[in-house]
C-alpha cells in the first residue's frame, strides 16, 4: 500500500475499532461452528466437480446432481458422498465418475457406506481424485499471477498504481454478444468486466450447462460461459498489455459449485456476500452459511477477490439510518472471509453511494461513510457502488450524481469503482451509455489526480463526527447480536429490513448434519493448505 492510502483522516478510536472486530468475531463464531457441523447437496456436488465430474444428461440435469441424489437416496447425505462414490468405483461398479453417475441415474447401481479397510481405500481414492482438481486451481492461480506480473495492474494495496479499478457490467443475455461488448469496454479503459447473471439462477439447485444464447437480463453462470469470456478477455489483455479481470456470481443455491467452476476457469472476482442470498433471495440461512464457507475456501485457494453485497441493504433501508448495519455486515464478512482463508487483499467489501441526494449535506454524509469503510479496512480493496435507489429517470441528474460518486471514490481511496449509468432504472444500458459513463469516470480521475492527499476532514467536523457515530452505532448493534445470536438478528429484519427465520427459506431440505463417519477430501485439503 502506498503512503497516501495508509493515511488516517478520521481519528477513529483504536479501542473502539478493536472492540468492533472482537464483537464481530464473537457474533460470527457460532455461525462458523454451525457451518462446520453441516454439509449441503451443493457442497457435495462441488466435491465431485473438483474430482472432474462434468456434463449433463440430455434434459440438462448435471451428472453431479444425479450422483449426489442417488447416494443420498441409498445412504443419506450426512456421511458425505466421497466414501460411497469412491467405494463404488474401487469395487468396480464403473470405470469413471461419469459412467457411475449415468448408471446411478438409470438406477443400475447402489451405494453403501464402506467401513474398515474398504473405507480407507475409498477415502484414499477420493482424496487422490479431488487433489487433482485442487492442483488445477493452483495452476490457474499461478497463471493469473504471471499475467498480472507481466501486464498489471495490481491492486494499490499490493503495490499497484493508486487509482481505482474501473468495473463495468455487460448484460445482453447472449454470451456471444457480451464478448464484443466486454472487449470494447476494456479498450475504453475498463479494468474489470462483470457478466450479469440470468435472473432467477440463484434459486436453481443445479448449474446449467453450456453457452447461453437467450438469458433473462444476463447469462447463466456456466463453466462454458466462464471459459468463453475468460478467453476473450485474455485476448484483449494481450492486445492492451493490461490484464482485464472477470467477475461473476458465486451466490444462490449452487455457490460452492459455481465457485469451483470459476476457480477452474480463472475468474478473478466473484460476488459472494455472506447474507445476500438469505435477505434478498429468501434462501435458508443455514444452507447459505454452510455453502458460503466452502465457496470462500475455494476462493481463497484460487486467489479470487470476493465482492460483498452491503450496497443492497441500502436499496431497501434508508442509507443514513441503516449506515451502521453496513459496517456491521462488513465486519462480519471480514471475519467469515478470513476464517475461510481469504487474505485482506481478497476482501472486496461492498458499500454504496445511496443517500437521498435531496437530503442536506448528503455528499458530506457519503464521504463520512466511505472514509469510515476505508479506515476500518485499510488493506481491503473496497467495492464502491454507484447510486441506484435515487436514480429517477432524469439522465442529466443521474450523470451529475455519478460524477459526485466518482469524486467520492477518488477522495476516499476506493479501489474497485463500479461505473454508474445515467440510464439506471430506465433501460439496459446502450453502448453509448457506457461510453458516456466511462468518459465521466475518466474526467474525474484525470481532473482530480491525487487530490486525496490534500483531503483532510476537520478532526471534529461534520464528516469525522458522523463516521465516529456510525462506528458507535455498529458496536451497539454487534453487542445486541452477540446477546441474541446472528440467526435471530437476521430473523428480526436487522439487515435490509428483511425478516428471514432460520427454519424458513429455500434449500433447507438440502442440508444435513454431519455424522461421525463424514468425509470430505476437498475440505480436508483446503483446510490443510495441501
Amino acid at each position: 500500500m502506498t503512503r497516501t492510502s495508509r493515511r488516517h483522516t478520521l481519528d477513529l478510536d483504536p479501542v473502539a475499532v478493536r472492540k468492533a472486530r472482537s464483537l464481530a468475531r464473537r457474533a460470527g463464531r457460532p455461525i462458523v461452528e454451525l457451518a462446520r457441523a453441516h454439509t449441503t447437496v451443493s457442497v457435495e456436488r462441488a466435491v465431485l466437480r473438483l474430482a472432474g465430474l462434468d456434463g449433463a444428461d440430455p434434459e440438462g440435469t448435471p451428472w453431479a446432481n444425479h450422483l449426489v441424489d442417488a447416494v443420498r437416496a441409498d445412504v443419506g447425505l450426512e456421511h458425505g458422498v466421497a466414501l460411497p462414490v469412491w467405494d463404488a468405483l474401487v469395487r468396480g461398479d464403473a470405470d469413471d465418475l461419469t459412467t457411475l453417475a449415468q448408471k446411478a441415474a438409470a438406477g443400475s447401481t447402489r451405494f453403501r457406506l464402506p467401513e474398515g479397510p474398504a473405507a480407507t481405500r475409498a477415502a484414499r481414492a477420493a482424496r487422490r481424485a479431488v487433489a487433482a482438481g485442487i492442483r488445477q486451481i493452483d495452476a490457474r492461480h499461478r497463471e493469473r499471477d504471471r499475467l498480472v506480473a507481466r501486464w498489471g495492474p495490481d491492486l494499490a494495496t499490493n503495490g499497484g498504481p493508486e487509482r481505482p479499478w474501473i468495473y463495468l457490467i455487460v448484460a445482453t443475455g447472449d454470451i456471444y454478444e457480451d464478448i464484443p461488448q466486454a472487449q470494447a469496454a476494456a479498450r475504453e479503459g475498463a479494468d474489470v468486466i462483470a457478466v450479469i447473471r440470468s435472473t432467477g439462477q440463484s434459486l436453481l439447485d443445479y448449474v446449467p450447462e453450456g453457452a447461453t444464447r437467450e438469458g433473462y437480463a444476463g447469462t447463466y453462470a456456466t463453466r462454458e460461459n466462464f471459459r468463453l469470456m475468460r478467453a476473450a478477455l485474455d485476448e484483449v489483455s494481450k492486445e492492451l498489455r493490461r490484464y482485464v479481470r472477470l467477475t461473476n456470481y458465486a451466490s444462490g443455491l449452487c455457490m460452492p459449485e459455481i465457485a469451483t467452476l470459476a476457480a477452474l476457469e480463472r475468474l478473478d472476482m466473484m460476488l459472494n456476500d455472506s447474507m445476500y442470498g438469505i435477505l434478498f433471495r429468501d434462501i435458508n440461512p443455514i444452507r447459505t452459511f454452510v455453502d458460503q464457507r466452502f465457496s470462500r475456501q475455494i476462493h481463497a485457494r484460487a486467489g479470487i477477490i470476493i465482492n460483498t453485497g452491503e450496497d443492497n441493504y441500502l436499496t431497501t433501508a434508508d442509507a443514513v439510518e441503516a449506515a451502521h448495519t453496513v459496517t456491521v455486515s462488513q465486519l462480519l464478512n471480514e471475519y467469515f472471509g478470513k476464517e475461510a482463508g481469504l487474505a485482506d487483499w481478497q476482501l472486496g467489501l461492498g458499500h454504496a453511494f445511496e443517500i437521498d441526494p435531496d437530503l442536506p449535506d448528503s455528499f458530506r454524509l457519503e464521504l463520512a461513510h466511505a472514509l469510515l469503510a476505508r479506515e476500518l479496512f485499510p488493506k481491503a480493496p473496497l467495492k464502491w457502488m454507484p447510486p441506484t435507489r435515487h436514480m429517477n429517470g432524469d439522465i442529466f441528474r443521474g450523470y451529475l450524481l455519478n460524477g459526485f460518486f466518482n469524486l467520492a471514490g477518488i477522495l476516499t481511496g476506493q479501489q474497485i469503482l463500479l461505473v454508474g449509468m445515467m440510464t439506471e432504472a430506465v433501460v439496459t444500458p446502450w453502448l453509448s451509455d457506457r461510453d458516456l459513463a466511462l468518459r465521466n469516470v475518466r474526467y474525474v480521475l484525470n481532473a482530480c489526480g491525487n487530490l486525496r492527499e490534500d483531503f483532510r476532514p476537520a478532526p471534529d467536523g461534520f464528516i469525522a463526527q458522523r463516521a465516529r457515530r456510525v462506528l458507535a452505532e455498529a458496536i451497539d448493534l454487534l453487542e445486541r447480536i452477540c446477546d441474541e445470536g446472528l440467526l435471530n438478528a437476521i430473523a428480526e429484519g436487522t439487515f435490509g429490513l428483511m425478516r428471514r427465520p432460520a427454519d424458513g427459506g429455500k434449500g433447507l431440505d438440502g442440508v444435513a448434519r454431519k455424522s461421525d463417519a463424514y468425509y470430505n477430501p476437498a475440505s480436508e485439503l483446503l483446510e490443510a493448505g495441501a
